[in-house]
């Protein structure tokens, strides 16, 4: 990444905004025609015009809302108006004229069976998606005959939107807007949105910036604290409806194999309170913290001391905080930690299974360090050996292989918080593991199966990129981990699916991709460590826990326009 802070043009950075229409309670279809933003709530049947600046709401189909309601995908072509509802895409071919003046009068085009969602026209083609076939079926504008189809590249509900010879999809469940090719259904690259659960996607040809601008509508509901003063418990939770526009600003870099998306600047603070279980005493102790790394998709602007000064160390390429203890004694107190400013964007690998044929070695360094059990990963106990080979069956493939793990943990484990780790041949025996117990059971069969890779985390922010200025704590810390490409470099690989399937398909969004939120502190190394006297304490000897209280704080300060190119 540009050791420079990319600057966009004024009228770029202004169109970040995000739009809250007025009275809008799920949109589930996005389009321009001309300079005017076109939208559908689905649940009220309203097809609305929304100013993209004041937020202003106008409903266009004051007495016609019945024919909209459940209306999934929305498009304009010329001089006519598309929509999908239920099976069928209707078509109206003379809306711009009629649009907000007289109701409109809409014929059948094409009936396909499956319930449908998004649709796009571009010259003499229909593009429509249809989820439960897993399919984007292409029509012929004239006919309404089907041409061709492609497979459908996510596993949830997919809204489109088509620009000169690109088809954008963007998934539901998979947090992910997908370019193909219109014509060969290839998949040129992915990127992830910046919020989950995107509902529909629109190009606004007012744009002039050259970076690439996509607007996004959002839907789902959110868990909130309601206030009824004349219950016996006045404080219920409950969930509304809550639905918005954003734009989703990206880069792709090609060589690199990945894209950015949406970023933002947040500060994080990372602070330890002595609170020892039992009285302690300590001569010339260490204790390491590790600071947020520099990576393709992760800037560390500035880190300052909390409380107490700290030296800055490196291991394995890592920055740590080393804040020094000549004597650590009975009942001291203290407060020490860092604040770091950090520059955080979300990046997705597009790497095929074609990409990864006749790599080089893996260097002799790496497997040392990635591929031993050197962290109590069991893999030399007989049910984890086991597991490694049904893992893969006879896929040779590294790419297929790693997924094939990855989908083999996902199968036998189902996902539950837990104070402690066990040891991935307890967790495969129990079928139950948090987040870092489906590390360990990751790390052991990809290490098992000749794959380096190693942990990463320890935190996320919570995803709330609206919340700017407020402080965010974290519920729990999380951990993920990376595989190694040989020629290639590391990719992220989440470590649970987030309890968040559909048909029972595992969902892609995090394999090969982090979102925004993702902090990457302490690849492959501890996190947190204690040394007495130059001597690394095993976690074990002194758990961490025992000594003191940790404090964790986000604060989101601004959202970052799209970094420069890479080199």
């Amino acid at each position: 990444m540009s050791s420079d802070s990319p600057v966009l043009p004024p009228q770029t950075r202004a169109d970040l905004r995000t739009v809250r229409p007025f009275g809008v309670y799920r949109l589930h279809g996005l389009a321009f025609l001309g300079d005017r933003a076109i939208a559908v709530d689905s649940v009220r049947g309203h097809l609305l015009e929304i100013d993209l600046t004041t937020e202003n709401t106008t409903i266009l189909n004051p007495y016609q809302v019945s024919d909209f309601l459940d209306v999934r995908g929305l498009a304009f072509w010329q001089e006519s108006l598309w929509l999908t509802r239920e099976d069928t895409v209707y078509c109206c071919p003379d809306a711009r004229d009629r649009l907000g003046r007289e109701p409109l009068k809409f014929e059948e085009f094409a009936r396909l069976g499956d319930r449908l969602s998004g649709v796009a026209v571009w010259e003499s083609a229909v593009y429509v998606s249809c989820q439960r076939a897993g399919y984007i079926y292409i029509l012929n504008r004239n006919s309404g005959e089907i041409i061709t189809q492609f497979y459908a590249p996510g596993i949830g509900e997919e809204n489109l939107a088509v620009s000169e010879e690109d088809l954008w999809i963007c998934d539901s469940e998979e947090q992910t807007i997908y370019c193909m090719d219109r014509a060969t259904g290839d998949l040129r690259y992915n990127l992830l949105t910046p919020y989950s659960h995107p509902t529909a996607i629109a190009f606004d040809p007012r744009q002039v910036s050259a970076h690439r601008l996509l607007h996004v509508a959002y839907a789902e509901e959110e868990i909130y604290i309601r206030d009824d003063p004349n219950a016996s418990n006045p404080h219920q939770v409950s969930f509304r409806d809550r639905t918005f526009i954003h734009p989703v600003c990206f880069q792709y870099h090609p060589q690199q194999h990945y894209t950015l998306s949406n970023g933002y600047l947040v500060e994080m603070s990372y602070v330890e309170e002595l609170s020892p279980l039992e009285p302690v005493q300590f001569e010339k102790l260490d204790w390491r913290i590790a600071l947020p790394a520099d990576t393709a998709r992760q800037r560390l602007k500035e880190v300052r001391a909390i409380g107490m000064p700290f030296e800055e160390e490196s291991e394995r390429g890592q920055r740590f905080a080393v804040f020094k203890f000549d004597s650590l004694k009975q009942d001291e107190a203290r407060i020490f930690g860092w604040k770091a400013l950090v520059e955080l964007y979300s990046i997705k690998y597009h790497l095929t299974p074609r990409d990864v044929e006749d790599l080089p070695e893996l260097p002799e360094e790496f497997k040392q360090l990635y591929l031993v059990d050197n962290d109590q990963l069991a893999m030399d106990s007989d049910i984890v050996r086991q597991a490694a080979r049904e893992a893969i069956g006879n896929e040779t493939n590294l790419l297929r292989k790693i997924l094939s793990i990855r989908d083999y943990v996902y199968d036998k484990l189902d996902y539950g918080i837990k104070p402690y780790i066990d040891p991935p041949d307890v967790v495969l025996e129990r079928g139950v593991g948090s987040c870092g117990e489906y590390v360990g059971v990751l790390l052991a069969l990809l290490r098992l199966n000749g794959i380096a890779c190693r942990t990463v985390g320890r935190y996320k922010c919570p995803p709330h990129p609206e919340r700017k200025g407020v402080p965010l704590q974290p519920d729990y810390n999380h951990v993920w981990l990376e595989f190694y490409v040989p020629g290639i470099g590391w990719i992220p690989m989440e470590s649970n699916p987030d309890d968040n399937e559909e048909g029972g398909l595992h969902p892609m969004r995090f394999f090969m991709g982090l979102a925004w939120h993702h902090i990457e502190l302490g690849k492959g190394i501890r996190f947190e460590s204690l040394r007495l006297d130059g001597v690394p304490i095993h976690k074990s000897e002194i758990p961490l826990g025992d000594l003191a209280l940790n404090h964790v704080r986000f604060t989101i300060l601004d959202e970052l326009p799209p970094p420069n190119p890479a080199g």
